[in-house]
Order: structure tokens, then sequence, then C-alpha cells
């Protein structure tokens, strides 16, 4: 199953353009689902009918899901949140208020990892499009199984470990059992699951990330530290979609200025996000949905092409740890000479300039209290080295 997740800024079309995307793949014959992971759901009003929180069928080989938190921790996560409430409740914790502490961290982004397990494992689907929530709440999801295992592992080795010795006396002293083996078991389950679905969205034969965007600066430099994150990560990055881009044929002379800013801005993006594919739909003149005006947005977007092919294999940029406190940062820059790049560093962008071209790379926030100890070219490719201040990260 090929996994397509969309992500961008809010407001730049990622719903209008998931549904779009689906509904091309449905057409080509690939049985194929698209589910919406933001919590401001719009995925039912793009294609102009109810769905839920199950998959319901569309049209043919296409279904829909709107995925509901709630419904989703219910069904997956009960177990360990019942035992949460219950100790909660007999601490005198209203209900109200207990069922709102019980969202232990990472809760809701995990419902939606699992998921994506679930229909990977169960092979009904060609194609599985996800209209992922703005870049913060995304980022939150694709690093949940590195950031909250932590947490759960050693709360969870508290509880077994204890669990013997103390578990006859867990009833007087906190008013309520500790979790059995089982309950555990279910937890580290759930985890091993989580990191199934991390190396599944980490590998790009199998899944793809793609960056919805708008020519808008505001927009295209938070899409920049996106897609930085995303490396960091390792997720793979295979094209930019560039939504409402004012076409030529508006001739009206209140739009020439914001289309002058638009051609700039694409200039920008090209600059910033080097060789991939940049694929691009217009400003329709109307409101996008229903069938009829997605099927014509796909047309725009992919032309002839299948949507669900790997668009590019390219890593542009990318970040490794030094083995110690610092960070290498590496940009592929195929046939280029050293005496022909320059490099520029303010607290939180990287510019390289090769003879007349521009590339533009933000940094992550982890990067912007590091001084760059040295900069080297090497095999077509510039490996930045970023230490700590104080230089207890050596130089390699």
């Amino acid at each position: 199953m090929r996994i397509i997740v969309h992500t961008g800024k809010g407001g730049v079309g990622k719903t209008s353009i998931s549904a779009a995307t689906a509904l091309r793949c449905a057409d080509l014959g690939l049985r194929t689902i698209v589910i919406s992971t933001d919590t401001a759901h719009s995925l039912a009003d793009s294609l102009d009918m109810k769905i839920g929180p199950e998959p319901i069928p569309v049209t043919e080989n296409l279904w829909a899901q709107e995925v509901d938190a709630r419904y989703s921790m219910d069904k997956y996560w009960g177990r360990i949140q019942n035992y949460a409430l219950d100790v909660l409740n007999t601490r005198g914790v209203q209900d109200i208020v207990a069922e709102e502490v019980t969202i232990l961290p990472g809760l809701e982004e995990g419902a939606h990892l699992l998921w994506i397990n679930k229909y990977a494992e169960e092979g009904q689907f060609d194609v599985l499009i996800v209209d992922a929530a703005p870049t913060a709440e995304t980022l939150r999801l694709l690093s949940l199984p590195d950031t909250s295992r932590w947490w759960f592992q050693r709360i969870m080795g508290l509880m077994r470990g204890a669990g013997r010795v103390l578990r006859p006396l867990s009833k007087p002293l906190i008013g309520a059992n500790l979790p059995d083996t089982d309950t555990l078991d279910s937890i580290d389950g759930l985890f091993n699951t989580l990191d199934k679905v991390r190396k599944l969205l980490a590998d790009p034969a199998h899944s793809s990330l793609r960056l919805v965007i708008n020519p808008e600066r505001m927009v295209i430099k938070e899409t920049q530290r996106t897609y930085t994150y995303l490396n960091l990560y390792g997720y793979s990055v295979d094209a930019v979609l560039l939504n409402r881009v004012i076409p030529d044929e508006v001739s009206d002379p209140y739009f020439a200025r914001r289309k002058a800013q638009q051609r700039e801005n694409i200039d920008f993006i090209g600059e910033a996000f080097g060789q991939l594919p940049m694929l691009q739909a217009p400003m329709f003149g109307e409101e996008v949905g229903g069938f009829e005006s997605l099927r014509r947005l796909a047309d725009a977007l992919y032309g002839d092409r299948n949507p669900a092919e790997v668009l590019s294999t390219e890593q542009t940029h990318w970040i490794e740890s030094d083995g110690k406190s610092g960070y290498y940062l590496i940009v592929a820059l195929p046939f280029v000479e050293k005496s022909d790049l320059d490099l520029y560093r303010s607290a939180d962008e990287l510019t390289l300039r090769v003879g007349p071209y521009r590339r533009n790379i933000v940094l992550p926030y982890a990067l912007w209290n590091l001084e760059i100890e040295n900069a080297r070219f090497e095999q077509s490719r510039l490996r930045v080295h970023f230490i700590r201040p104080d230089g207890d990260s050596a130089a390699h």
C-alpha cells in the first residue's frame, strides 16, 4: 500500500488536494482511502457528503474517513485510560475533569497512527491518502514514537518492577489496584505498533510526504522549517504542491501586484526546495468542492501523472548527529565546484550561493544556538558542522 501524507500551513488547501488526489487514484482503478487527521475536519465538505470516524464508500474504488480522536482512543487506548479514570475517580476527581486529565501525552496523535497500521496490515487498499493537520500537529504526530515512548517506558518499568510487591497493597495506598500485566503488555504492544508505523512512514518505497504551499512568504517560511524537521526525523518528501496560483488569463489590474508577488515567491520556492518537483494548481474562480471541481483540480495538479507514483527520490538536505553534542547539516549539491560556493548564516537560516543561484535553508531550533565550526565540500555534498559555543563537540 502506498501512503501519501499531505501537510502544510493551515488554510493552504491540503484537504482539497487530498480529496482530489484520492479521487484521481480511484479513477485510475486503485482502491483508495482518504483519511483526515485534522481536528477541524473539512474532508466531508470537500467531498460534499457526510462521512464519519469509520471508513465509508464514497464512489467506485474510493473510501473516506474523518478520524475522531475520542472515538479512536476508546477503540485503541481504552484499557489504560479506563485504569487511569478508576484511579482518579477513587481520589475524588470529578468525572469530566478525570477524563480530560487521562488524555496522556501522545494519545490523540497515536490514535491516528494506529489507523494507518490497520490499513497497512489488512492490505485492503492500494493507496492511503492522509489529509494531515497543520504542520505543528503533523510534526507531533510523526515524532510521537520517539517522544512519547520514553515517558511511557519509565512509568511502565516502575509499575512492572513494583507490581509483584505492591499490587496487594495498592488498593489501600492509592485507592485502586496497579494495572495488571495484560494492561501493561497492551501498552507495550501499542508502542511496538507505533514503531512499525514510524518505519513504514520513513520508508520512501511505501510512503511520501508532500508539502502543500501557497505562493506567500509567510507560508513558504513555515513550510521550509517543516521540510527541515521532516528530514531530521528521516521522512521522505517527494514533491511540493503549489496551490492557488493566479492564472495568466487573469488580467484585471486589481491583481497585477499580487501576480507579480506570486511570481517572485514561486522563484523563491524553487531556491528553497532545490530539486524537489513542484506541481502547480491555479486559483479557481469558484470554491473547490464536489467531484467535478476536485477532478479539475487533479487535472491541473497532476496532468497525466499517477499521483500514487513516487515523484522524486531526492533528499536535498538532512541532519545527522556528530556522536557528541553537535550536528552535521548535509546538503546535496551535485555538479557544483567548491570554488563556486559561498555560505552565509543568520540565526535561523543558512544561505548557499552557487554562482548566480541561491539556496535558502531554514534551520531547526536545535541548531539556532550552535556555532558553525567548519564547512567541507566532499563528494558533491556540503557538510556543515554545528557545535556548541563552548566547543564541547570536537571537530571531525
